[in-house]
């Protein structure tokens, strides 16, 4: 990690959820896992009552701008202290979803700034954001507006060890999928994804595979004429454009080893499609990455787990791929 590079931003998420005492896990275990310097936008008594609680100590230090973070982060988790809250694990609150929202904002905004060099965000309750007046859909949508980046244009790709994938449509009910998917959005998410590959994860020219959206890729329009009118055409016209693909695809056969070992992404045409292999292959070690962005922002790949919050049991391994892929993407951009 080159030393110019400035040190992450992490969001706190809602201070009733597992995000706080998952931050200072992770920061014992910076050496071990190879993290950049990050620091902490939320709560000193927050991030202390949620160490105790999960049984840990862990010196903390408030900083007054992210560049103090780098010359402290082997001795402390620099945090820069922007309330105080009473820790209430599993018990959300209005004042938590406002504190939430806050260091959102906070963390975004400074790296926009530049002045540090990723977005790391612990997860929120959707519900109570949207208490606090919250009106995006997601995080991702609220990063992707303040960054300039119309919500179209910001694509979800999950990552871990073993698989790469983007679902073309998201939150969506499954009935509403086939009259969603058009050639031009399929095309445009997948050059999008294409495109940050190469950027932000070195793979200069990335080997796709693209699944169908019915059963047996549809079978020549026997199960569904989707692959036949919409998927099929997208797939020729990023070929025209140069992008290694295939597709449509089988999806129940896109996701054994031999299958991945042929392409760097998945592109699938629903959430389930995409999630449901990523975390059957790397439950524990799964990244949201929001690619289309001008900055980096990753996320782990789970919820705010209310009922485990504060029980210790909440598993530190999607937080450390989360930082540690933020740090590997801003260097390669910082290195180009």
């Amino acid at each position: 990690m080159p030393n110019t590079l400035s040190p992450l931003a992490l969001s706190l998420g809602d201070p009733a959820g597992v995000g706080p005492e998952l931050a200072c896990a992770a920061w014992l275990a910076r050496r071990e896992a190879g993290l950049a310097p990050f620091f902490v936008v939320g709560s000193i008594s927050i991030l202390a009552g949620a160490a105790q609680a999960r049984g840990l100590t862990v010196p903390l230090l408030a900083i007054d701008a992210p560049d103090a973070a780098a010359d402290c982060f082997s001795d402390v988790l620099p945090v820069l202290d922007i309330a105080g809250l009473d820790y209430a694990p599993g018990s959300p609150s209005k004042a938590g979803a406002e504190l939430a929202l806050q260091s959102l904002e906070i963390a975004t905004g400074l790296v926009r700034s530049g002045a540090a060099a990723a977005l790391v965000t612990a997860p929120v309750g959707k519900a109570q954001f949207a208490a606090v007046g919250f009106s995006h859909p997601g995080q991702t949508e609220y990063v992707a507006e303040r960054c300039g980046v119309s919500a179209g244009n910001a694509v979800m790709m999950l990552a871990g060890p073993s698989l790469r994938v983007v679902p073309v449509t998201v939150h969506v009910a499954l009935a509403e999928v086939p009259g969603l998917l058009t050639a031009e959005l399929i095309r445009n998410r997948t050059a999008i994804a294409a495109a940050a590959l190469a950027r932000d994860f070195g793979i200069e020219r990335p080997r796709i595979a693209l699944a169908g959206l019915n059963p047996h890729a549809g079978e020549d329009g026997r199960f569904g004429r989707e692959e036949i009118a919409i998927i099929a055409p997208a797939v020729a016209q990023l070929r025209a454009e140069g992008f290694d693909i295939a597709g449509p695809l089988p999806a129940d056969g896109m996701f054994h080893a031999e299958a991945r070992a042929r392409y760097d992404l998945a592109v699938c045409m629903y959430h389930d499609q995409a999630l449901i292999p990523l975390k059957a292959l790397d439950f524990d070690h799964g990244v949201n990455v929001t690619l289309g962005l001008p900055i980096v922002r990753t996320s782990p790949d789970h919820g705010t787990a209310f009922g485990i919050a504060g029980t210790g049991q909440a598993r530190v391994g999607p937080t450390l791929a989360a930082i540690r892929m933020a740090g590997e993407c801003a260097a390669r951009r910082a290195a180009a």
